[in-house]
């Protein structure tokens, strides 16, 4: 998996175990709904995208990748 799908994978996994939609995700973490939808369109995502994602959820950088899907035998980009 690349890099930008498994963080698009955690942001909605994030999403749904907060019970939040992507429009009240894009509106608490101030990143335009647009990006976080069309971040698999592309082959990069931002740091600060992440960032900003992670202050919308109150949780930390660590936490966010606190996950499998970041395990270096899933990530092949």
């Amino acid at each position: 998996m690349r890099l930008v799908d498994a963080v698009y994978e955690r942001i909605i996994e994030l999403a749904k175990k907060n019970q939040l939609s992507m429009n009240a995700l894009a509106n608490l973490s101030g990143v335009p709904r647009t990006t976080i939808i069309t971040m698999t369109q592309s082959n990069t995502v931002t740091l600060s995208t992440i960032y900003g994602i992670c202050d919308g959820l109150k949780i930390t950088l660590e936490q966010f990748f606190a996950s499998p899907l970041f395990d270096n035998t899933n990530i092949t980009d």
